[in-house]
């Protein structure tokens, strides 16, 4: 007889630093993860390798993959590793630049990803929202439409909804399956507009997360971003998801509750971006459950997001590890 413990399904979708902050933490608990990652970025190194080769952009993969892996920390490192000589690599990550290679050699980037995990000896699954090349765009509040994730924010004006083309983009059978067996669905913490809703925008995943049984919660972000969401309250993010989504879907809302100001002031730094309001009231309206909790820290007068402590919060509050069973 020995014991068997009861590993819980967790499906996070997002992209960016966000996304990979908070599996960092959730990777040393006992989870099945599955991040669900978008390929709408248009800017930077995946950008040129989407021009020149006609893949989904690898970047936000990229940093998925290297916050779920477990290697020596020199690997990661070189797999984060970008080349700064001016010349043609100028700006290209390597994990791009492999992750192209390999979507070459197998001739498709979900299976691309699959390899290069097992290469990473990555804890979870990563998958891309979608197996192809999407792109995102915006309405702006005055009607302008904007196209490309990296320019979206270049604007810096109410935006008042994006949306995808292709329109009937599909997802990896692999991602519909995650969302139908998971325990958990997280979403956020990341760029709402940029990082978040162009997951959720694929239609099927939209519909298998609505009919999902899952308990699902979005991390709120600690700070509004400048051309996305500036000024925005708890509330505002929220509300954003459900237009996007089509109606209320949430479980649960996880807030920071730690003034912040002091830290964005510090040294009389100009604050471009601000703590997101948390008007409790409306966002009660919305959500059956508001949690606020200590979940911030402070690094070169910014404010992340501690991932220990947000992991922590889920496996004590939301996924309390169940006894071990025994088993024959």
């Amino acid at each position: 007889m020995k014991p068997s413990a009861i590993r819980n399904k967790v499906v996070v979708f997002g992209g960016g630093t966000g996304l990979s902050t908070l599996l960092r933490g959730l990777k040393k608990h006992p989870l099945e993860l599955t991040a669900v990652v978008t390929v709408a970025d248009d800017g930077g190194s995946s950008g040129r390798l989407l021009d020149q080769y006609d893949i989904p952009p690898p970047g936000d993969v990229r940093k998925v993959m290297a916050a779920l892996s477990d290697v020596e920390p020199l690997i990661e490192e070189l797999f984060q590793y970008r080349f700064t000589a001016q010349d043609s690599l100028d700006g290209h990550s390597l994990g791009n630049l492999m992750l192209a290679a390999m979507t070459d050699i197998t001739g498709d980037f979900a299976t691309a990803i699959k390899k290069m995990g097992q290469v990473l000896n990555i804890k979870g699954e990563v998958l891309p929202a979608a197996n192809e090349r999407i792109t995102l765009h915006a309405e702006l509040e005055d009607g302008t439409i904007v196209t490309g994730e990296s320019k979206i924010p270049m604007y810096a004006r109410k935006i008042r909804r994006v949306y995808l083309s292709p329109q009937d983009a599909e997802p990896l059978p692999e991602t519909l399956r995650a969302i139908r067996e998971a325990d958990l669905i997280i979403v956020g913490p990341g760029s709402l507009y940029t990082s978040i809703l162009p997951s959720l925008l694929v239609q099927d995943i939209r519909d298998a997360v609505l009919l999902s049984a899952a308990r699902k919660v979005y991390v709120g972000n600690l700070t509004t971003q400048k051309g996305e969401t500036y000024r925005y309250t708890a509330s505002e993010h929220v509300a954003a998801l459900y237009d996007h989504v089509g109606e209320p879907f949430l479980d649960a809302v996880l807030l920071n509750s730690k003034d912040l100001m002091p830290v964005l002031t510090a040294a009389g730094q100009a604050v471009t971006s601000w703590p997101v309001e948390c008007d409790l009231d409306r966002l009660a309206e919305l959500v059956p459950q508001i949690v606020q909790e200590d979940i911030a820290f402070a690094k070169d007068g910014r404010v992340l997001h501690d991932a220990d402590k947000v992991a922590r919060w889920f496996m004590e509050d939301i996924l309390a590890e169940e006894p071990c069973k025994e088993e024959a």
